[in-house]
C-alpha cells in the first residue's frame, strides 16, 4: 500500500503515509498465513482467468462530537440470537472504539478508517474545554485516515478549523488549560486530512481537499468528501462567512469525473448528510428509507461504489439499488462513537473497480459492558479499553474534573428533550426560563420573552424519581448546553415575532417542524395542516401578541444571526449582548434550593 494523495482544487499533493508500510507488511503476512492454512481472506477469491481480487475493509464512524468518555451511552439493537427482541447495549467511549478499530483492522489485509464528519463540536466538557484538541489527539492515536467535515467542524469558524488541522496553540486563550493542555504542552494537529468537495472560498478556491486517494494492493481507491449544503443555516453564520456550500451531488460528481480522467475507478463518497429507515440498523433492505441522503445517492454517478453518511444520528447498512447503480452500500452507525460501519469491498486488480457482487456491509456496536445488562454483554462481549487512548482521555478528564464535578444545583425531577404534542420539552422550558432570568433586568436587556432552539440542547438533565432531588454538576449542564453561545436581547415588532414563529414550519423547517422553546408567560398554538398561517394564536402573559407592538426578546447568538432558518430574528433592533447560554442555565439551576422542571406545556398543536 502506498499512502494517499489528497486533491485540493484539482491539484494533487502527497499526504501522510504513517503506518502504511507496517500495515502492508502485516497484510502480506496475514495473507501468507491464510494461504498456508488454506483459508481465503474475505473477498480474495481468484478472478476467473486472472489474479485474486484485492480486499479492502472500510471502517467508518460518524458524528463523534468529541465523546471521549462513555457517559452512560447505550444502543438498542436486535438480539442476534432472537430477532423478535432487542437488547440495550452499553456502547461508546473512544478507548473502546480504538480497540474495536484495531480488531477490525487486524482481520483484513487492507483497511481504511474514516470519520464521516462532526468529529468535533457540541462536545462534552473533557474535549470542549480544551478546544477539541483531545479528540484530535485520540483520533491520531487510533490512526484515522480521513475526516469528511460536518457542519459542526465550522462551529468556531474557518480559522479555528484550519488551526486544528495544522496544529499550534490557540493564541487568544486566557486560560492555560484551554489550548495545548496535553502532557507535552503542545498541539501537533491532525495527522489525517479533512476533506470536502463542495466548500469554496469567496475567490472560488477550495477550502479543503476534495478527495483522498489510497493505493491498496496496487489498486487506487478514492474517498470524496462533502458536507450538507445547508451548513450555513445550521451553524452561526459568522463561522462560515465568505464560504460557499455547493450541492452535494453536483460537487461529488464533478470530482468523480476528474478522478476517472486519472484512471481511478474505485470510489467511496463520504457525505455528511443523513436519513432514516424503519427497522434494524443491519437490515440491508432498509425499509422505508427516507431523508436527504437517499435523494443525493440517487443523483450520484454510477462510478460511486459506496456511500458513508452521517448527520441524522441514525443507524442503517443499506445495499441500495440506486438508478443505474445496483447494490450501492449506504451506511451510518448512529452517533457519539457508539457504533462502527464496516464495508468489505473486493477490488478487481485488472479493471481497478469494485466487484459489487462481493460487497458486504454491517454495523457493529462499540460495546463497553457499562449498561449492566448480562444478556447484552453475552451477545456483544465488552471491548477492553485501548491503553494508549485511555491514557489520553484520563489526562484531559483529570484536568477537567475539578470544574466538571462541581455541583451547581438540584432538580426535583428529570428535564428531558422528549417533546410534548406541541413540540416543547421540559428541558427547553427550563433553559428558556434561565435565559429570561439572565436578561430580564433593565440593565441586562429588559427581556420579556426568551426563545431557544431545540438543536442547542444536546443531553437531558437526568434524575431518577427514586433519587430525587438530584444534584446537577457543571458537566451535566454543559452537556445540555455545549455550544457556548452568547445571549442577545433584541427588539422585535409583534409582526416580526409572529414571522419567527411561522418559520418553525417553513423554509428548511417545512418538512420537519423545528419548534422553538419558550420561557414562562409566552405561549402559542399551531396547526399542522390547512391553508394560511400555521400559528393560530400567540399570547404573552395572557394577552394576544399585537403586530404593531414592540417586544424585547432574548435568543442565543445562533438564532440572532438567523440560524436554523429563523431569518426573522436578523431584523431585531436595539441589540444588547448577554451572558453565555450555559452560564444562564448554571445561574438558574443555582438560584433555588431545588428547581422544578416546568411540567406544563407552553406550545399547543390544535389539529
Amino acid at each position: 500500500m502506498a499512502g494517499f494523495v489528497a486533491r485540493r482544487g484539482g491539484e494533487a499533493r502527497r499526504g501522510g503515509a504513517r503506518g502504511v508500510q507496517d500495515r502492508a507488511r502485516r497484510g502480506a503476512l496475514i495473507g501468507l498465513i491464510a494461504a498456508l492454512a488454506g483459508c481465503a481472506m474475505p473477498g480474495a477469491a481468484p478472478m476467473p482467468g486472472g489474479p485474486a481480487a484485492v480486499p479492502l475493509r472500510v471502517i467508518a464512524f460518524n458524528d463523534f462530537h468529541g465523546q471521549l468518555e462513555p457517559a452512560g451511552l447505550t444502543l438498542r439493537v436486535r438480539d442476534p440470537a432472537d430477532a423478535s427482541r432487542t437488547l440495550q447495549v452499553g456502547a461508546g467511549g473512544v478507548a473502546h472504539l480504538a480497540t474495536l478499530v484495531k480488531r477490525l483492522r487486524a482481520e483484513a489485509p487492507h483497511a481504511v478508517v474514516v470519520s464521516s464528519g462532526d468529529l468535533l463540536g457540541a462536545s462534552p466538557l473533557s474535549s470542549a474545554l480544551f478546544r477539541d484538541e483531545p479528540t484530535i489527539e485520540a483520533m491520531n492515536a487510533i490512526g484515522v485516515d480521513l475526516n469528511a467535515v460536518g457542519n459542526h467542524e465550522f462551529d468556531r469558524g474557518t480559522a479555528e478549523l484550519e488551526r486544528l488541522i495544522r496544529g499550534g496553540c490557540h493564541a487568544g486563550d486566557r486560560s492555560p488549560a484551554a489550548s495545548c493542555a496535553g502532557a507535552d504542552g503542545r498541539f501537533a494537529g491532525a495527522r489525517f486530512p479533512f476533506v470536502a468537495a463542495n466548500v469554496q472560498r469567496a475567490d472560488g478556491t477550495s477550502l479543503l481537499p476534495a478527495s483522498v486517494v489510497r493505493e491498496v494492493g496496487g489498486v487506487r481507491v478514492a474517498f470524496v468528501g462533502a458536507v450538507l449544503r445547508a451548513t450555513p443555516t445550521v451553524v452561526v453564520p459568522s463561522g462560515v462567512a465568505g464560504l460557499r456550500f455547493e450541492d452535494e451531488a453536483d460537487a461529488i460528481n464533478r470530482e468523480v469525473a476528474a478522478l476517472k480522467v486519472r484512471g481511478i475507478e474505485a470510489i467511496v463518497a463520504v457525505i455528511h448528510e443523513g436519513g432514516a429507515i424503519d427497522g434494524d440498523w443491519n437490515d440491508p433492505a432498509c425499509p422505508r428509507a427516507r431523508g436527504p441522503i437517499f435523494a443525493i445517492v440517487d443523483r450520484l454517478r454510477p462510478e460511486v461504489d459506496a456511500v458513508l453518511s452521517a448527520h441524522s444520528h441514525q443507524g442503517y447498512a443499506c445495499l441500495r439499488d440506486a438508478p443505474g447503480n445496483p447494490r450501492l452500500p449506504v451506511v451510518q452507525a448512529y452517533a457519539n462513537g457508539r457504533g462502527v460501519s464496516v464495508i468489505d469491498l473486493a477490488l478487481d486488480p485488472a479493471s481497478g473497480d469494485v466487484i459489487r457482487a462481493r460487497t458486504r456491509v454491517r454495523n457493529v456496536p462499540v460495546a463497553n459492558g457499562l449498561a449492566g445488562d448480562r444478556a447484552a454483554d453475552a451477545a456483544f462481549p465488552p471491548l477492553p479499553p485501548d491503553a494508549a487512548v485511555a491514557a489520553i482521555v484520563e489526562h484531559y478528564s483529570a484536568r477537567a474534573r475539578p470544574l466538571a464535578d462541581r455541583p451547581v444545583g438540584r432538580i426535583a425531577g428529570a428535564a428531558t428533550r422528549e417533546p410534548s404534542a406541541g413540540g416543547d420539552t421540559a428541558l427547553g422550558r427550563l433553559v428558556a426560563d434561565g435565559q429570561l432570568a439572565a436578561t430580564r433586568a433593565p440593565e441586562r436587556g429588559g427581556a420579556r420573552i426568551a426563545l431557544t432552539n431545540p438543536g442547542g440542547m444536546r443531553a437531558d438533565l437526568r434524575c431518577e424519581a427514586a433519587a430525587a432531588p438530584c444534584t446537577v454538576r457543571v458537566a451535566d449542564a454543559f452537556a445540555a448546553q455545549p455550544f457556548g453561545n452568547g445571549l442577545v436581547v433584541m427588539t422585535l415588532t409583534g409582526a416580526q415575532l409572529l414571522a419567527a414563529l411561522e418559520q418553525q414550519f417553513s423554509g428548511i423547517n417545512a418538512a420537519r417542524p423545528r419548534v422553538l422553546q419558550p420561557s414562562a408567560g409566552f405561549e402559542w398554538s399551531w396547526r399542522a395542516s390547512g391553508a394560511g398561517p400555521r400559528i393560530v394564536e400567540a399570547r404573552l402573559d395572557g394577552v394576544p401578541v399585537e403586530p404593531s407592538a414592540r417586544y424585547r426578546v432574548a435568543v442565543n447568538a445562533f438564532l440572532a444571526e438567523g440560524g436554523d432558518g429563523f431569518d426573522a430574528f436578523r431584523g431585531g433592533t436595539e441589540r444588547l449582548g448577554g451572558p453565555l447560554d450555559v452560564d444562564a442555565l448554571l445561574a438558574w439551576l443555582g438560584a433555588s434550593a431545588v428547581v422544578e422542571p416546568p411540567a406544563r406545556t407552553r406550545v399547543r398543536r390544535v389539529d
